[in-house]
């Protein structure tokens, strides 16, 4: 059986939690709270999750455990089998990742964890976050999907990265980042009421008070 290491807070555990789960894979959650020790490097290289544990040994790195699932597994295809369609769908995820997730990541301790981000660095995150938005409604179809037509991975690096940026966006600059992408908006709310999705944010709330507990025990 596959093995999902990680912890149910962390957006990019849930994107492959949710390919997984998608895709009718049984698979075995392993809390996993990675850190530098021998033990932890031997699953993670760099001591980062999600970590998925197959037969032959472990897969890390989101973007490269979800084309294992698509080329290795079965299940619902989650990228298209043509090489352009499937390049755009990977442009769109890694757009999402470096353009919106990364920018508002920078924030994410002053946002949601009670810390403090210097001035310049939240106002740089401010205009990477507008940036990265504006080139995702140049770059998304939303037809109905983020892609196209079918559900992909470019939409579920949108579920778990752009609902955490709206989030940053909202306490920290009182931006509503998709109030001119009507239909990126109305595309989230219908993925967050997926049975999927309510499963994962069940999971995310039950596991909450423990890292928050973590993370106050690290400052």
């Amino acid at each position: 059986m596959l093995k999902l290491y990680g912890f149910p807070v962390s957006n990019y555990y849930n994107m492959v939690k949710h390919a997984l789960l998608e895709k009718g894979l049984p698979f075995e959650a392993v809390p996993f709270y990675p850190d530098q020790s021998p033990e932890s490097l031997a699953i993670s290289p760099r001591g980062k999750i999600p970590v998925l544990g197959v037969e032959q040994g472990y897969v890390n790195e989101t973007g490269v455990i979800l084309q294992y699932l698509e080329d290795a597994q079965a299940g619902p295809a989650l990228l298209p089998k043509t090489p352009f369609e499937r390049a755009q769908v990977l442009a769109l995820a890694k757009e999402i990742e470096l353009y919106i997730e990364l920018p508002a990541r920078a924030c994410f301790g002053e946002a949601f964890f009670g810390m403090s981000v210097p001035e310049a660095i939240k106002e740089k995150s401010r205009v990477e976050l507008l940036a990265g938005i504006a080139s995702l409604g140049r770059h998304g179809k939303f037809a109905p999907y983020v892609a196209g037509e079918t559900l992909s991975v470019a939409d579920l690096y949108f579920l778990y990265s752009v609902s955490l940026a709206c989030a940053v966006g909202k306490k920290l600059f009182d931006l509503d980042l998709l109030a001119d992408l009507p239909a990126a908006r109305a595309l989230l709310e219908r993925l967050e009421q997926t049975p999927h999705a309510k499963r994962i944010a069940a999971d995310k709330d039950a596991a909450m008070p423990q890292f928050l507990a973590m993370i106050a025990s690290r400052k």
